[in-house]
């Protein structure tokens, strides 16, 4: 028997994690919404005078509202941090490199001679 105590001891655990952790979900997602500040405290109440009850219902009124404000999160996310990885490595191309040189040379900031040499740094 201290066998199966064991087991369903852990089962208690894990669904009290994971009531957590769909509890702090559901708050999340209602003050991320875009719904008025009285409707985010009616829901806010509800889901903690009547948790089981009010984040049932939550998922079920705001599922889908849910899963898409998750989404978009995750893309706007992805996309900055794709553009901060591309701003960091400078992945300019050598074409670039010239076109910069170029208009440098052409504005007086560097001589004839430094942009020989520059420029046989980025095409060698």
């Amino acid at each position: 028997m201290p066998v199966l105590d064991v087991i369903f001891s852990m089962l208690v655990f894990f669904l009290f994690i994971a009531w957590i952790w769909v509890l702090i979900s559901v708050i999340g997602d209602i003050f991320r919404s875009d719904m008025g500040g009285a409707a985010k405290a009616i829901w806010v109440l509800f889901v903690m005078l009547l948790p089981w009850l009010g984040v049932l219902i939550y998922l079920i009124s705001n599922g889908d509202a849910m899963a898409d404000r998750t989404v978009k999160q995750a893309v706007a996310m992805e996309e900055a941090q794709r553009a901060y990885i591309r701003d960091a490595a400078g992945t300019a191309s050598p074409a670039d490199e010239l076109a910069k040189l170029s208009g440098l040379k052409d504005s007086g900031a560097i001589t004839d001679e430094e942009y020989q040499k520059l420029r046989a740094q980025v095409i060698g």
